[in-house]
């Protein structure tokens, strides 16, 4: 039986996606940071690992970007998209007028912005390590309200007060499983990439998109980040349409092998469609 290491604790959007995924019989471990999920599965704890990669509103999670470009040699496996819906979680019994203070993790709260300053306008604001751990509090600490899931709720055994206060109806956040070796094409993948520079010289941003035109393939996403070296050195974040098998990206990236100081392939999956799994 496969055994997953996931961002805890018990009742996080990971753990919720985590069970949509692999089932709700799978055998989950979790872990206290993105860093613990990957060492689990570098260790042999776990067979593979599930983290958050990209919040539709908050951007992308540098943590998991970073273990797959600086400190990791696993690769993504799958991604699984979900709907994020934050909901106002207390302690059974609790009325919105008991409220003295609301916590929860820093993106739950800054997606529930708008709610918060219309209905809890005043109340202290504090952080939790995650929106589970801030439904737990909750439920112990009566007066204190949680931003977290319906999932976390049930399983901690806290009483909803108001369901779907996040700003912005759209809200998904993407997930990646994370194990060893590329996974098999599907004929609808996604290949991700982490692309760094010999030098940083005028072109070089052309230079790479050159190759994936001159292909035909379609790029998803791109984004730059700091190599953590020096000040103003940055690499080049990349997601495309294809697997690494295909004779148009492969050729791509050996021509960029040649001008490139390193092509990283973080993974190559079967894609999410538009909108959901």
């Amino acid at each position: 039986m496969t055994r997953y290491a996931y961002l805890g604790p018990a009742g996080t959007h990971s753990h919720e996606a985590l069970l949509a995924f692999a089932g709700p019989d799978a055998t989950c471990d979790p872990m206290a940071t993105i860093g613990e999920v990957f060492n689990a599965v570098e260790r042999g704890k776990a067979d593979m690992g599930l983290v958050p990669i990209e919040n539709s509103v908050e951007g992308s999670v540098n943590a998991t970007l970073d273990a797959l470009a600086f400190e990791s040699d696993l690769e993504i496996q799958a991604e699984i998209v979900r709907d994020i819906h934050h909901s106002l979680c207390v302690a059974p019994g609790t009325k919105l007028v008991d409220i003295t203070r609301i916590v929860s993790h820093p993106q739950a709260l800054a997606q529930s912005r708008r709610w918060i300053t219309e209905h809890l306008l005043g109340k202290p604001v504090v952080a939790a390590t995650s929106t589970a751990e801030a439904v737990r509090m909750a439920v112990e600490e009566p007066g204190v309200a949680a931003i977290g899931s319906l999932f976390a709720a049930k399983t901690y055994g806290a009483e909803i007060l108001h369901e779907a206060i996040e700003d912005y109806a759209g809200n998904q956040t993407r997930f990646v499983v994370v194990g060893s070796g590329i996974h098999d094409r599907t004929g609808q993948d996604k290949t991700s990439l982490a692309l760094f520079m010999k030098a940083d010289k005028p072109g070089t941003l052309h230079m790479i998109l050159s190759e994936f035109a001159f292909g035909q393939i379609n790029l998803t996403k791109i984004q730059s980040r700091p190599t953590r070296k020096v000040l103003g050195d940055y690499m080049f974040f990349i997601d495309l349409a294809g697997h690494v098998e295909d004779e148009n990206v492969r050729l791509a990236l050996d021509c960029l092998r040649l001008k490139l100081r390193q092509v990283k392939v973080l993974g190559s999956y079967s894609r999410v469609g538009k909108g959901g799994q």
